[in-house]
């Protein structure tokens, strides 16, 4: 299924059964057809109201997703090709303001080619109101979560589709701002699909039409959860995973205990601290780091935590950016944010730079700091340098004993000294990286929660 199914046919695949209501939908006056005097616009209307059964490209509501309440925003492609006309904003205009006086998250079920050529500017400028009302609902602290059916392209992905906060799509829909008719004949049409809108980190999750209730319910259960709470809680720290008892006895002795194959990562501390949680994936810039940057949100006892944690490997750009994303959205949200840190450092090769590792990692730094949702941080292996920094939370930090946190790493320190590798083990100590030390230096907290 590529998402060619009608409003009606979308609003019953996600809605709990027998709770969708339709909303009042604002009546406007219009010129005979319309307002640039189209030659048979007005005819094309009543044609595809008479094809589809509905009088516009949109049919807004409010239902229950796997018993959250949410306001439904279904477009119907058959009536002018799902195209945004000025009845069309009236009506998006409508269901947001209805879901910030009702304190509802929005979700948008997009199906369109665009702006309507009939209603030339006049339909193009729908998207400037689409857009603030999106902003007043982000400002109002409820999310949005969107779902690209084929084909989402134009301003309607451009708006209620890459604009909201979580992004799903379902197998082979279409997406790109560009629509099949308008892109350069020599475009490979693989770049315009779901697949690679997730690929380039602008999409979520490709949702099969039969999973697609079950996880926007879910989405739908986790972005709420916290907004109900005037002062959220600070996440739990999650206890050490089979740990070798004791702390190093060295400096060296806390580089190898953090970089042992066998220690536990961050997919391992996630398992056991999560009853359900779910991902966010890309930076919505163009990157995306699976293999060094973990996001999302998760249940732990009942309360939603979101979640950034890195997994070992060196992280990269995209994995900042995306850390800041998750930080910037849970603090909107009132949803408290767990950080795991653990890599020997942010990744410096040639490409980290083109790709702004500079600019990546400092736009971490401001969102942590700024955050006014509680943070907690754990170390749970290495914390090389600034990298490993920018994920810790300033006061609220704390590590475990298979663990180092260090200004830089050994290795790279006694290099910078010019000492011969046979050093490095000393050079480990002077650095004081160990737990303890670090714990001593008053950087990070004891088990019991205090700062020394």
């Amino acid at each position: 299924m590529t998402g060619r199914a009608s409003a009606r046919e979308i609003l019953t695949l996600v809605a709990d059964t027998g709770t969708f209501t339709e909303l009042p939908y604002p009546h406007r006056d219009s010129a005979s057809d319309g307002p640039l005097r189209w030659p048979g616009y007005d005819a094309s209307r009543a044609r595809a109201a008479e094809r589809t059964g509905e009088s516009e490209s949109v049919v807004c509501g409010t239902a229950a997703v796997e018993g959250t309440r949410a306001v439904l925003i279904a477009f119907e492609f058959g009536y002018l090709g799902g195209s945004l006309g000025e009845r069309t904003g009236d009506r998006l205009e409508a269901a947001f303001t209805h879901a910030r006086e009702h304190r509802l998250p929005v979700v948008p079920l997009v199906a369109t080619g665009g702006s309507r050529m009939q209603e030339g500017m006049v339909a193009l400028t729908q998207l400037q109101r689409v857009a603030r009302q999106s902003a007043l609902t982000r400002e109002a602290g409820l999310p949005q979560i969107a779902v690209l059916r084929d084909p989402t392209t134009g301003g309607g992905w451009a708006t209620l589709g890459a604009g909201a906060d979580i992004v799903l799509a379902l197998p082979g829909a279409q997406v790109g701002f560009a629509g099949s008719r308008v892109r350069p004949p020599d475009a490979d049409p693989a770049a315009y699909t779901a697949e690679a809108q997730v690929a380039a980190g602008s999409a979520d999750a490709v949702v099969p039409p039969e999973e697609l209730r079950p996880t926007l319910g879910g989405w739908l259960r986790l972005l709420t959860g916290g907004t109900d709470a005037p002062s959220p809680e600070p996440a739990p720290v999650p206890d050490a995973l089979g740990t070798v008892a004791g702390l190093p006895a060295s400096g060296w002795d806390a580089v190898r205990r953090a970089r042992a194959a066998d220690r536990p990562r961050a997919a391992r501390y996630l398992d056991a601290y999560f009853t359900y949680r779910l991902a966010i994936s890309g930076d919505r810039c163009g990157g995306t780091d699976p293999d060094g940057m973990l996001c999302g949100f998760g249940e732990h006892r009942g309360c939603t935590v979101a979640f950034a944690a890195q997994t070992g490997a060196a992280t990269r750009p995209a994995g900042y950016r995306t850390a800041t994303r998750l930080i910037r959205l849970a603090d909107r949200l009132g949803v408290p944010v767990l950080t795991l840190v653990d890599t020997p450092g942010a990744a410096n090769d040639a490409e980290a730079e083109r790709q702004g590792a500079g600019a990546a990692i400092a736009e971490l730094f401001g969102a942590v700091a700024t955050a006014r949702t509680p943070l907690t941080t754990l170390v749970i292996g290495e914390g090389g340098s600034g990298g490993a920094l920018a994920l810790a939370a300033p006061g609220r930090t704390w590590a475990v004993p298979d663990s180092y946190f260090s200004v830089i790493a050994p290795e790279l320190a006694a290099a910078i000294l010019k000492r011969p590798p046979a050093r490095v083990p000393e050079t480990a100590g002077q650095l004081r990286i160990r737990p303890q030390d670090v714990a001593e230096l008053g950087l990070i907290r004891t088990r019991d929660g205090r700062t020394p």
